[in-house]
């Protein structure tokens, strides 16, 4: 499939891949160089401050983990026997 560079950069990208990729108008794609070709990925994108606190969500998770007040478990099996004894 060919895509024109046009004026300001712009390319087009083909109906068929935009359906295959599940894109839409406004998502964000992750666009680089390496060896000569140009390569082109979805990317999600997040606000800041909600991967700060996400990482804070995830910082009080280790530490309830370590003291003991956060059980864990080996496999999915063993979790839900663990939510079945609740």
């Amino acid at each position: 499939m060919l895509a024109e560079l046009r004026t300001k950069s712009q390319i087009t990208l083909p109906k068929d891949i935009v359906k295959a990729l599940g894109l839409s108008e406004g998502d964000k794609l992750d666009v680089f160089e390496r060896d000569g070709i140009i390569y082109m990925r979805p990317v999600a994108v997040y606000p800041k401050d909600y991967v700060k606190n996400l990482h804070n969500e995830i910082e009080l998770l280790k530490a309830d983990i370590k003291s003991g007040k956060q059980p864990t478990f080996d496999t999915v099996d063993a979790l839900i026997a663990g939510l079945e004894e609740e």
